[in-house]
């Protein structure tokens, strides 16, 4: 692993078992942050936080397999394929302690990983995450179908139905996400892991399993998984503070990453 010590964002892959993975890096810290990306997700997605927590922390933000420039296995795409994935990544990467940050999907993720009580977790913060939501929701089904039929206007709608205020979403949002959804296997591992998902049992009669730190922080106006999930989570891990940003929907991590990346860094001191 080639870490750099000047502040700037390095690409970097490793292989985890036959799977070539591909992640961002930057920071010299020796303290960790892990950032998981959410369902048709990348890397990419943490960029406006990662120059801001990397100040303080050595940040990794991570393509899932399946997702981004990851491969894209054909295997079944589970919440615990996921969880035991990220414990082999790190492995991988020589990490032995870190915080794990994940939004959506990626804060199911995390919470799975925390229920296992593995000693290498130190804290955790779950954006919006899902793992409770058996239904969908209208802006869920639009995400969907810009995943399996990307063109410029169907991921416009779905980015801009996800901020829960049509906020402006940047062409280069669209076209990013266009490129990595119209690879090979890409729509087979997105809708993988929508029929796991659907599958699973609920996480909550799990959550009282985690034991470190939690923060929770949902936006006010999420449509995706809307914030009336949030007591769900808040009440069923013990250690639980929720922040509720006002004026974000799902992804308030890229909405306001100032306001969200002072909350995380205020919650790992």
């Amino acid at each position: 692993m080639n870490i750099r010590t000047n502040h700037l964002i390095s690409e970097e892959f490793v292989k985890v078992g036959e799977t070539k993975i591909r992640y961002l890096e930057e920071g010299s810290s020796n303290s960790n942050i892990v950032l998981i990306h959410g369902l048709g997700g990348f890397a990419e997605r943490w960029s406006a936080v990662i120059p801001l927590l990397s100040k303080k922390y050595h940040v990794i933000a991570l393509d899932l397999p399946g997702y981004g420039y990851s491969d894209k296995p054909s295997i079944d795409y589970t919440p615990e394929f996921f969880s035991k994935f990220i414990f082999d990544f790190l492995d991988s990467i020589g990490i032995r302690k870190t915080h794990l940050i994940g939004t959506s999907l990626g804060g199911q993720i995390v919470a799975e990983c925390a229920i296992t009580q593995n000693k290498m977790i130190e804290k955790i913060v779950l954006v919006c995450p899902s793992g409770i939501m058996k239904g969908s929701t209208s802006t869920l089904d639009a995400y969907s179908m810009a995943a399996l039929y990307p063109s410029y206007d169907t991921v416009k709608t779905a980015y801009e139905m996800m901020t829960g205020s049509n906020k402006k979403v940047s062409n280069d949002t669209i076209e990013d996400f266009i490129k990595r959804m119209t690879q090979s296997n890409a729509k087979m591992a997105f809708m993988s892991t929508i029929l796991a998902l659907k599958n699973a049992s609920p996480i909550t009669e799990r959550l009282s399993n985690i034991m470190v730190p939690t923060l929770l922080i949902w936006g006010a106006h999420d449509t995706m998984i809307p914030i009336k999930y949030a007591n769900d989570f808040a009440s069923s891990i013990k250690n639980c503070r929720l922040e509720i940003m006002e004026n974000c929907g799902h992804t308030p991590h890229i909405e306001e990453p100032a306001k969200f990346s002072q909350s995380v860094l205020n919650f790992l001191r």
